[in-house]
């Protein structure tokens, strides 16, 4: 199965931690991270193709 979203959707799944970070849920799955690039990197582990 081949995933697509565009990194704007992604985007929207990335909450402020209130401690300066973001709290980012995925296909069930939730991550901190420091910074919203990270959002790409996970995407892609996930299998998806990000659409810029």
């Amino acid at each position: 199965m081949i995933k697509t979203a565009t990194f704007e959707a992604l985007l929207e799944g990335a909450e402020p931690d209130g401690e300066g970070g973001f709290i980012f849920r995925l296909e069930g799955k939730t991550y901190r991270i420091a910074d919203k690039d990270e959002v790409r990197k996970i995407a892609e582990e996930h299998g998806y193709i990000i659409i810029y």
